[in-house]
């Protein structure tokens, strides 16, 4: 009888590589992301689960003794209430002028200028256009409410160009606000698309200009569409940050004269913490939550790529 003990199958000296058994304690793997995954679930997950909760009920800041559950009657007040109904078309105007048409096309034309410009002259219009981008919001708001003020910057230059002077953030207060989050936000913009641009090789656009495509016929059949999915991307984050501006619009109008400047954000703040409606101003947000997920759709609809 041999005095050799049985080797273990797969243990042996002729055994393969990576044969031998491995013993894995269950969920052992999940140990590094524990951390992270729990701090999400304590600083993001459930202050979402409780604001959804919120908006299903009558909470209140002050004056309530007790929360019941009122089920989907803050979403029905919001759609019967007209503050609301001009909240969401407010919103709607102050994102297409600002961000879809004034940072979007500003920040194209810019980046444009700047790749044909002198150095000099980028690092300058650079400077001054991110400068804007990085001031706090609130010092950004108190800065475009000199300017269009009555007393303000910009009725001084009209009325030096003997032009007609006007309080714009009392005849126009959505367009004052859309041009002052248009100054302050165009430079992601302009960043985004230099470096799009940075990208479409040199020899393309020489060789449709070889062909004798003028400068707007290489705009618009070369460029373009070569940084398509730039611009689309660059549609998604800017919409979704502008439907979200609070600070920009509460210091310089506060949502008024009247409710003239009061998007979604500023109507969910004022029904929340001056009316003491917690529920209500929570079901708003949430509202507002789903006009930036149907945004977000068709951003992403358009940015699939073709089969």
């Amino acid at each position: 009888m041999s005095t050799a003990q049985t080797a273990a199958p797969g243990t042996g000296p002729g055994a393969a590589p990576g044969t031998a058994r491995r013993h894995r304690i269950p969920g052992l793997r999940w140990l590094p992301v524990a951390p992270a995954t729990a701090l999400l679930l304590m600083f993001l997950a459930g202050p979402i689960a409780y604001c959804v909760y919120a908006a299903f009920t009558n909470m209140q800041l002050t004056g309530a003794s007790h929360t019941d559950f009122v089920g989907f009657d803050n979403f029905t007040r919001a759609f019967r209430d007209p503050d609301f109904r001009n909240a969401v078309w407010l919103t709607l105007v102050f994102t297409v002028i600002s961000s879809i048409l004034g940072q979007n096309t500003l920040g194209l034309v810019l980046a444009g200028l700047m790749k044909r410009a002198a150095r000099w002259v980028r690092t300058l219009t650079g400077a001054l256009v991110i400068a804007a981008w990085v001031l706090p919001e609130i010092v950004a708001a108190f800065l475009l409410y000199a300017f269009f003020r009555r007393e303000g910057t910009l009725n001084v230059i009209l009325d030096w160009l003997h032009l007609p002077t006007q309080n714009w953030l009392y005849t126009l207060p959505i367009i004052a606000v859309s041009f002052a989050n248009v100054w302050r936000g165009t430079a992601f913009s302009m960043l985004i698309y230099s470096a799009a641009l940075a990208d479409i090789p040199k020899e393309i656009t020489e060789a449709a200009e070889v062909d004798g495509a003028s400068g707007w016929h290489r705009v618009r059949y070369v460029t373009l569409p070569m940084i398509s999915r730039s611009i689309g991307t660059n549609l998604m984050l800017n919409t979704l940050q502008t439907l979200s501006v609070f600070g920009l619009i509460w210091a310089m109008t506060r949502g008024g004269p009247g409710n003239r400047s009061e998007t979604l954000p500023v109507l969910m703040y004022d029904q929340a913490f001056n009316k003491s409606l917690i529920g209500y101003g929570t079901a708003i947000a949430l509202l507002l939550l789903l006009v930036g997920a149907v945004f977000s759709m068709v951003y992403l609809r358009l940015l699939r790529p073709e089969v």
